[in-house]
């Protein structure tokens, strides 16, 4: 297999770097000043062993490689821009390439299956960071993450096998799950809370507005009839497999990591999003996701600094 990791930020990036050093063909999609940096110097992989630097083959998009069997697209980039990315994959990619998506939410698998005929959903557990171009940080050692996977909507066939087997060669925890969906929606409820941890930080307060944004998206979720894993299944399956390399080592999660890169956009439709949207076809209400939704948007629109919102003000518009 070779891996295109198409989306080479946190999680992309760190589990290209891994790969690249398990034997594992890789090449890698980036953009921009990350593209720049890695094709200039190379990738460089931080984690509690140190820093290495390595040079893995990067593209600025998937016209610029030479399609071949046994191709695997990890689909890495934020929910906003998986359309952009699948138009310019199925434009070369074979339609029978399998398509693996990296990524938080439960919506990519399905605009990914209107391209591609095998697709796959990866819940992942991976806390990393990038914050600089050309540099990726896995924040938890010896472990980097958990990459649990399965065939979209359901299933497990050679294909995970084989995929999860590349990822435990890379130093990750993989299994396959024909129930993936159902962990990805238990996921959901813990990436509910990253606009609010974007946009206010760790203030008093937050905790139990994370804890309000939770408990209604689970609420959405069962008048919906959706199944997810509940929270002691998930801490079960993390259990002492996650450690962290450095307490507190990150300054946030993936949502903060936008907003202090100043990207201009941030996955919140996507996480709180997908909860307001499911609300609303059921007649229910979710003014704490659609709050958070709204929130995160508008720092990314605006540029505003990640964590500069107190709690007290996000809860003054919680009804507007």
């Amino acid at each position: 297999m070779r891996f295109i990791v198409y989306g080479a930020g946190a999680v992309g990036g760190v589990l290209g770097a891994y790969l690249h050093l398990s034997g594992q063909q890789v090449v890698l999609i980036a953009r921009g000043a990350h593209l720049a940096a890695i094709r200039d110097h190379g990738l460089t992989l931080e984690d509690a062993t140190g820093s290495r630097t390595m040079a893995v083959p990067a593209v600025a998009g998937p016209g610029e490689i030479e399609w071949q069997d046994g191709d695997v697209v990890l689909l890495g980039v934020k929910g906003q821009d998986t359309e952009a990315a699948l138009r310019e994959l199925a434009a070369c990619a074979p339609a029978a390439t399998p398509v693996v998506c990296l990524q938080n939410g439960v919506d990519n698998e399905r605009q990914a299956l209107r391209a591609f005929e095998h697709v796959y959903g990866v819940c992942v557990m991976s806390p990393t960071t990038h914050l600089t171009p050309g540099v990726v940080r896995a924040d938890c050692h010896p472990v980097p993450g958990l990459l649990d996977i399965g065939r979209f909507p359901s299933g497990a066939d050679s294909a995970a096998e084989a995929i999860a087997a590349a990822f435990r060669k890379a130093g990750y925890e993989s299994v396959p799950r024909p129930d993936i969906m159902r962990w990805k929606y238990g996921k959901l409820l813990r990436n509910v809370g990253n606009a609010v941890d974007a946009v206010c930080g760790r203030a008093a307060g937050v905790r139990e507005i994370v804890g309000r944004i939770r408990a209604e998206a689970a609420a959405v979720l069962d008048a919906a009839g959706i199944a997810y894993t509940p929270e002691d299944e998930d801490d079960a399956r993390r259990a002492d497999i996650l450690k962290a390399a450095v307490a507190d080592s990150r300054g946030g999660g993936s949502s903060w990591q936008s907003l202090a890169r100043g990207t201009g956009h941030i996955e919140a439709d996507f996480l709180s999003g997908e909860i307001v949207l499911l609300a609303r076809l059921h007649k229910l209400a979710a003014p704490y996701n659609e709050n958070a939704r709204r929130w995160a948007n508008h720092f990314a629109r605006e540029g505003r600094a990640p964590a500069s919102l107190t709690p007290v003000d996000w809860l003054a518009t919680l009804f507007e």
